[in-house]
């Protein structure tokens, strides 16, 4: 009984200790010092290994980005974003987006002929365009014979491809209400046409392939189609990822004299084995880095032998013009570097490692097969 008092006072102090260091605890900012549970989007770990970090800021040679959209280029004064462009090391700029997003063709005429010019008065060597098609309202009545018409036009005023966007199998609609395959014979003219003009198609088809999956904790995409939901295509399309690429291998098929360039490493960018398989069947294949390097730096082993294998059909690009993000590209196609992170992780919440490419293959990659392959660049800026 003599101890049951200090006992008694000792529990009510360590019980309002207790309370007190937890409530300083929680009064905190969350951000630095999280108590209790937290969930997966801010778990944000500091890595503890201590390893060499080589951090580019540049392209260790000049590089030519075939994948970028810029939507003011007819009216922008580009000489801010030659700037930008040569803080990178980039050398050229092929602008995917020649003719912006109206579907007015007329509109669309004077943003690309606009664009134009404003790279030919600001500098023709560092920017090139590609024009795009206006598929809305496909139809059997002339529209085919139209659209290769301004496909040769716009080649003639200094177009350097053709881009394709993904709406084509996703949400283009014929002038009877069905959707367009991206097979579509009465697209069959274009694609034979940029063979006989010797222009690539850069054609985006489809999405990742988790867009598909069921949103569940098997998805690693789990985290991008939360904060993303419109991402989430079986939700907004009826045709299937199967489906669609089936499509556009079709279209690779039955034009083997056009040179095709599979954006976005056509979706298999996690299956190197069958986009190997894909490169073998198609010769007139080629395909381009933007937006899964991600996917690269976390198997640096198996992607270096699929580089070096392929390095002559390979061609960089990025997508979006974020200049900061070009370093994550810069590191895992030039370092040897280990377990860093991607630089958005709703993408990629997994480490990367370097590829440390040789350079004979980082040159291919950078510029050679983009001079190759798309005519009327300028050389003149570029290593042998």
């Amino acid at each position: 009984m003599i101890l049951s008092k200090p006992l008694l006072h000792t529990s009510k102090l360590f019980t309002f200790s207790l309370s007190l260091a937890t409530t300083l605890v929680l009064a905190q900012p969350k951000v630095s010092t999280p108590a209790g549970p937290i969930d997966f989007e801010e778990y944000e770990p500091v890595s503890t290994l201590k390893v060499p970090e080589h951090k580019l800021g540049r392209a260790k040679y000049p590089f030519i980005d075939v994948h970028n959209h810029q939507y003011e280029m007819d009216n922008a004064d580009l000489r801010g974003l030659i700037k930008q462009m040569d803080s990178l090391n980039m050398g050229l700029m092929v602008n995917l987006s020649g003719r912006g997003f109206s579907s007015n063709t007329a509109e669309s005429t004077k943003f690309f002929d606009n664009a134009l010019t404003n790279i030919q008065k600001t500098n023709p060597k560092r920017i090139a365009l590609f024009t795009n098609i206006n598929f809305a309202n496909v139809n059997d009545n002339g529209w085919t014979a139209q659209a290769v018409k301004t496909l040769e036009d716009d080649v003639k005023k200094g177009a350097r491809g053709l881009k394709i966007y993904k709406s084509l199998g996703f949400s283009v609609k014929d002038d009877k209400g069905n959707r367009v395959r991206v097979d579509d014979p009465r697209l069959d003219p274009i694609w034979a046409k940029c063979g006989e003009l010797g222009i690539p198609v850069l054609i985006h088809t489809a999405d990742p392939k988790p867009f598909w999956d069921p949103m569940d904790r098997y998805n690693e995409r789990w985290l991008e189609l939360k904060l993303h939901p419109g991402r989430k295509r079986s939700d907004t399309n009826p045709v299937s990822w199967e489906q669609l690429i089936k499509e556009q291998h079709n279209v690779f098929r039955k034009h083997p004299k056009t040179t095709f360039i599979a954006a976005h490493m056509g979706w298999f960018p996690n299956d190197l084995v069958k986009l190997d398989s894909l490169m073998r069947v198609f010769p007139n294949m080629n395909v381009e880095i933007g937006a899964v390097i991600a996917e690269l730096g976390r198997q640096p082993r198996t992607a270096r032998k699929f580089f070096e294998k392929y390095q002559d059909r390979i061609l960089f690009g990025k997508d979006s013009w974020v200049p900061s993000e070009y370093a994550t590209y810069f590191r895992v196609l030039e370092t040897d570097d280990e377990y860093f992170p991607y630089h958005k992780k709703y993408h990629a919440f997994w480490r990367m490692y370097g590829m440390a490419l040789p350079d004979d293959v980082l040159k291919k990659v950078y510029y050679k097969n983009a001079l190759r392959i798309i005519p009327g660049l300028d050389k003149s800026q570029f290593p042998n």
